[in-house]
């Protein structure tokens, strides 16, 4: 088996991994880095076929480019596929009112979606010599990671979550000779899960009751979902804004990719939502909590209600997302400062930022210890680490337990 990474194998963002066994040339995700520009992995040959592991733009982004140039089948999960539309026609949108270069159209789009065919976990596709199957990946609806069965058994992770969350369930260990694992929290831990949320809910409290308003950035696939289920039992007047909401609605529609479609009606029961100009309006008059989308603070709805109460003691804004180092969201946990645009007419403005300012760990990457509980659950022969800024602290510590550890280069071809 031979293997190249086009992109994201040394850092977190547009991966895309080739796998040659027996004629067989099979794609792994394919995506783009949300960057200012966006930037996008190595141009890959014609595969036989693409598997795709979920709807993250960074793992999705750049199928419209395959798409457009090969024709080719990608096998995902029913949610994925539908995600993944909504989430390139709007990088198109994103891409012409930022001026970045298009590099696929909404023609690219519709051939895409004619050339997806949809598998549930634990079905079983041949290709020539080859059998691959999606299993849960823990990490939002739909996610897959994929076993591919030859002359050895490879386990390709995509991005992976362990433990159970209010959207969905853990991971589990599969049995395997090779581990192909994403790396994104190598060497790093997150806090207690379930304490992590009482600390959010208190806060959400806190703000309401001394008069202010919560105001919580999400991104709009799986964290809007999951603040809003976290926050589903309170009795305070709570609105949704932005593509979250189109995201919860695909998602109700696949119940058998939820952990609980129960809760997933009662949190969007909860909320109101925001579908006209007349709603917002409302919502920034009378709301006490705001779930809005722009998780990194970069664009979106939640730039205008952060303008709303910028200056005010009482209201607060809490982050749920890590916040990389371009972003909006990175300049106010750093300097209190940050740009917005709150109407595409007006100029782009720097802002300073008063209220009450609050950062959650609710992330949907697995830490340190528990990939090392998944590696020894899955038992290989080789694990190789990717989607990772630094792959080193995960490395040594498999290679203390006695793991033989590749940490392949962007563009190298090695063989397992």
């Amino acid at each position: 088996m031979k293997l190249k990474f086009l992109g994201g194998v040394e850092e977190v963002g547009k991966l895309g991994m080739l796998l040659h066994e027996d004629n067989v040339n099979l794609l792994f995700d394919y995506g783009m880095a949300a960057d200012k520009p966006p930037t996008y992995p190595l141009p890959a040959p014609k595969p036989d076929m693409v598997f795709l592991t979920h709807s993250h733009l960074d793992h999705c982004g750049m199928l419209p480019w395959i798409a457009k140039n090969y024709g080719t089948e990608i096998i995902a999960t029913p949610p994925t596929v539908k995600v993944t539309e909504l989430l390139v026609r709007d990088s198109i949108k994103i891409a012409k009112a930022e001026g970045y270069p298009e590099v696929y159209n909404e023609n690219d789009i519709d051939e895409l979606m004619n050339n997806f065919t949809t598998m549930s976990y634990t079905e079983v596709m041949d290709i020539g010599p080859l059998e691959v199957s999606p299993y849960p990946a823990g990490h939002i609806p739909g996610a897959a990671m994929y076993e591919i069965y030859g002359d050895s058994t490879t386990v390709f992770t995509g991005d992976i979550h362990t433990c159970n969350m209010r959207l969905v369930k853990g991971a589990k260990p599969v049995k395997c000779d090779n581990l192909i694992i994403e790396g994104t929290y190598s060497g790093r831990n997150h806090p207690d899960r379930k304490k992590t949320e009482r600390e959010l809910i208190e806060s959400v409290k806190e703000t309401v009751e001394n008069g202010g308003k919560a105001i919580i950035p999400c991104f709009a696939v799986g964290r809007t979902q999951e603040v809003m289920m976290i926050l589903k039992n309170l009795k305070y007047n709570m609105w949704v804004d932005g593509m979250g909401k189109s995201i919860s609605k695909i998602y109700k529609t696949f119940p058998g990719y939820i952990r609980s479609e129960h809760d997933l009606k009662e949190s969007r029961r909860r909320f109101s939502e925001v579908t006209y100009s007349r709603d917002r309006k409302q919502a920034r008059a009378e709301a006490q909590v705001i779930v809005a989308t722009g998780g990194m603070l970069d664009g979106g709805p939640v730039q205008t209600y952060i303008n709303d109460v910028k200056n005010d003691p009482h209201s607060s804004i809490l982050l749920t997302g890590f916040q990389v180092e371009t972003s909006n969201g990175y300049n106010l946990l750093n300097n209190r400062t940050m740009n917005i645009q709150l109407a595409r007419d007006q100029p782009e403005q720097t802002i300073k930022v008063k209220c009450n300012l609050k950062k959650f760990d609710l992330s949907a990457h697995a830490g340190q210890d528990d990939l090392i509980k998944f590696v020894e659950g899955c038992d290989p022969e080789n694990v190789v680490i990717m989607h990772s800024d630094d792959r080193e602290p995960f490395a040594k510590e498999l290679r203390d337990r006695n793991f033989n550890v590749i940490l392949p280069k962007t563009n190298e071809e090695f063989e397992l």
